[in-house]
């Protein structure tokens, strides 16, 4: 009797933690019932390829999360940084010098995002929601409006590929075990849970909290940088009013995979899986040709239901430890 107990408890414990391989997992086997087409190596490749900048803007996301933070500017900022850096490389021809360029204007935007959070103490939703704002009408004010057309070998960022891997797929992958390795490895990564389940017991612990609130933001600036410039590639043009609700595909990635809130929770493999069960749902609703305002609908109610899961699942914990 008390093996058998021993063993449910085991599996109930795997299963909470590994669920959202689960859900991945059973939404890729209904989607292949329902449309063979699903499967296919092509459409596979497409989706991974379509995943790319949402999945990297979620990853950020889940860092600032985590550390009690969120972004509401990085469509905008992705915007910004991705028509200047187009610009740069129609003048220069010079791709290193263009992506550098998409990454400095990016981390800029997020080092005055930390200013006003980590030092003036101002919420982060306010903060990125004027930075939302000012970066949109700054990208469309250099632009006059107007798209970026002809940008030449600059689309290989988000079209090339070395082998049969594209080359968006290879940025994922690295950017992917580097998050992994900051939030489970580093100083950074343990800090940032400490401030996102207790800032003050980390200040308590002598966590220097503004310190980790701008490097989180450094590294979500850096992340945004390169997700424009692969969007700008992939699109094969400068659009300033390109990746508007990329915002959304990020918290809702980080949201459904399990990153809390609440702050402190949050994995990289959690977000990662809760990327490609949207981006799966996204694919088979559009193989089934699903309106697109419906499809508007099912996303929210899934992230009305991450919400809801994860304060039910809060409240059961602190029950747990009150008893």
């Amino acid at each position: 009797m008390g093996k058998t107990l021993l063993k449910t408890s085991g599996v109930r414990k795997i299963m909470q933690k590994h669920s959202i391989f689960v859900v991945l997992l059973i939404m890729i086997i209904i989607s292949a019932l329902l449309n063979p087409n699903f499967l296919r190596a092509r459409n596979i490749t497409n989706v991974a390829v379509q995943l790319t900048v949402a999945t990297i803007l979620a990853y950020g996301e889940m860092l600032l999360i985590i550390g009690g933070m969120l972004d509401l500017s990085c469509g905008a900022v992705l915007a910004l940084s991705g028509v200047l850096s187009v610009s740069v490389y129609k003048a220069t021809g010079d791709l290193v010098l263009a992506v550098g360029v998409a990454i400095l204007v990016s981390v800029a935007c997020n080092m005055v995002n930390a200013l006003f959070v980590a030092k003036f103490r101002m919420p982060a939703f306010i903060v990125t929601l004027a930075m939302t704002m000012a970066a949109r009408g700054l990208a469309l004010l250099y632009t006059k409006g107007q798209n970026i057309l002809q940008i030449g070998d600059y689309n290989v960022f988000g079209q090339g590929r070395i082998g049969f891997i594209p080359i968006p797929v290879l940025f994922l992958a690295g950017i992917s075990i580097i998050i992994w390795y900051i939030m489970n490895q580093t100083r950074l990564g343990r800090s940032l849970y400490a401030i996102g389940g207790n800032e003050e017991a980390a200040v308590a612990a002598g966590i220097r909290v503004e310190r980790s609130k701008y490097i989180a933001f450094l590294i979500n600036g850096i992340l945004v940088g390169i997700s424009g410039v692969i969007f700008m590639s992939r699109v094969n043009a400068g659009l300033p009013n390109g990746a508007v609700g990329y915002e959304m595909e990020g918290l809702t990635a980080a949201i459904v995979g399990g990153t809390s809130f609440s702050g402190g929770i949050g994995t990289v493999s959690g977000t990662f899986a809760g990327s490609f069960i949207i981006g799966c749902l996204n694919n088979i609703m559009n193989l089934q040709g699903v309106d697109s305002y419906v499809q508007q609908v099912v996303k929210g109610a899934i992230i009305i239901g991450a919400v809801l899961y994860d304060i039910r699942f809060k409240n059961k914990k602190s029950a747990k430890v009150i008893l």
